[in-house]
């Protein structure tokens, strides 16, 4: 997996234990990038620490059964990504961008003197590799995302989709999807790409059918 400069290639290119971002309804994904506006002393704090190492955290999802809250405890997956770009705002916020490595599991929270937590940890190693993407249903993943635009009045760069390869696809669908932090796990949580795109495939459909009785509901 390549990640800005770096390749990471086995589990030895992963640190055993990493800085932790709690953050409800946030999607990062191996190859993804996901831009954060950091403007908390703790996680500014946790930036400084990630850029003076190795420039990697770990973003995560609180238990989904709790509010994004300090101290609560954290889902048992999230996925690694390291700061790729970084700039100063002048006001006290650093706006970073995270290219996703891959995926982890929560081992154990240590006990710590940082205002950021950390966690020990368990990479996914077979994200590390390039992901086999001949099985996933291209044709019926586009289906279902052009009727969601239509049916919420939405454009896209269609020439721009048309040229991504299956893996940049259905991993950028899935972090630029409107859905809760119950589908986003779900979809982090999918085994291979092929579940990840009939996972996303089968939330849309469920969207559109809901917005379909909704609008029904509203002529009645």
């Amino acid at each position: 997996m390549q990640a800005g400069n770096v390749r990471y290639r086995t589990l030895d290119d992963i640190p055993e234990s990493v800085p932790i971002f709690p953050l409800s309804g946030a999607l990062l994904l191996p190859g993804g990038q996901l831009p954060l506006n950091i403007f908390e002393l703790r996680y500014l704090a946790m930036i400084d620490a990630a850029l003076a190492s190795k420039r990697i955290i770990g973003m995560i999802q609180p238990r989904l059964d709790q509010e994004d809250e300090e101290g609560l405890e954290l889902s048992e997956v999230g996925c690694l990504g390291r700061i790729t770009s970084f700039a100063e705002t002048g006001d006290g916020r650093i706006l970073v961008t995270l290219q996703g490595i891959c995926r982890f599991r929560v081992v154990k929270e240590l006990s710590t003197r940082t205002p950021f937590r950390q966690c020990k940890i368990a990479p996914l190693r077979a994200d590390l590799d390039e992901a086999d993407d001949r099985e996933v249903d291209r044709a019926a993943l586009l289906r279902v995302f052009r009727a969601y635009l239509d049916a919420n009045s939405l454009e896209a760069d269609w020439e721009g989709i048309s040229r991504a390869g299956n893996e940049t696809l259905v991993n950028a669908l899935a972090m630029m999807s409107p859905f809760g932090a119950a589908e986003k796990q779900a979809l982090l949580e999918a085994t291979d790409l092929k579940t990840r795109a009939e996972t996303l495939i089968a939330i849309t459909e469920i969207a559109l059918a809901k917005d379909q009785d909704d609008y029904e509901s509203s002529l009645q």
